[in-house]
């Protein structure tokens, strides 16, 4: 391949980048209050509220079950209005916050759930307020299945950063649908495939190795 052709891969790679990281952190800043809502806020539980448990985790599994290319279409509109257009990596990163908000956010409930909870109630013994009992005891518990519920969070925003290429989002998707498809370039094709799985493999070791590291501290 050209110098030229290197330069688009650099570019189309930084832009996957920058597209997985803002919306994971824009994902996890959403997802994760939501999840926490949702795992301590049903009947008989920490901060009960029947009603907004239910409300939040139907539009929550609304949203879940839109396939990803059909939500980034429905949600152009809302894309234009925060990104002020709806072609590009920052645009695209609109509809993948929206995609990984709510799956963050049952990743985070199902994880504190599988805390024990005779911890939360011998808190709530000592005196620990709801808020100490969430922020000391249950996020820390839950620390290392959510480092790899994040972790395959990630994994999956890489997939769909590839797909956003398909509608103008830029990133290695934009890349080998341009010039590995419809220039009929299969070595440009293989080259993105090559560079998303090593993404994804690299993004899986760290995953795995924070994961213990966290579970070794408890």
């Amino acid at each position: 391949m050209s110098p030229e052709l290197w330069m688009l891969i650099l570019e189309a790679s930084a832009e996957t980048l920058y597209m997985v990281a803002v919306s994971t952190l824009l994902g996890t800043a959403i997802g994760l209050p939501i999840g926490v809502f949702l795992a301590t806020s049903g009947k008989g539980e920490l901060l009960a509220a029947p009603a907004a448990n239910r409300l939040i985790g139907f539009v929550v599994n609304s949203t879940r079950s839109i396939p990803f290319i059909i939500l980034v279409v429905a949600i152009l509109p809302f894309t234009r209005l925060v990104a002020g257009t709806s072609i590009g990596t920052t645009a695209a990163i609109v509809p993948l916050t929206v995609g990984a908000a709510p799956f963050i956010a049952r990743i985070v409930e199902t994880a504190i759930r599988e805390v024990d909870h005779g911890l939360v109630e011998a808190s709530l013994a000592m005196g620990a307020t709801p808020a100490q009992v969430v922020r000391k005891v249950l996020l820390p518990e839950a620390l290392p299945s959510l480092i790899l519920g994040l972790t395959l969070t990630v994994v999956s925003l890489i997939g769909f950063s590839a797909m956003v290429g398909a509608v103008g989002g830029g990133g290695l998707g934009d890349l080998g649908i341009r010039y590995g498809f419809q220039r009929f370039m299969p070595d440009v094709m293989l080259t993105v495939v090559v560079i998303l799985v090593l993404l994804v493999q690299a993004v899986q070791l760290a995953g795995d190795v924070l994961a213990r590291r966290a579970n070794k501290r408890h």
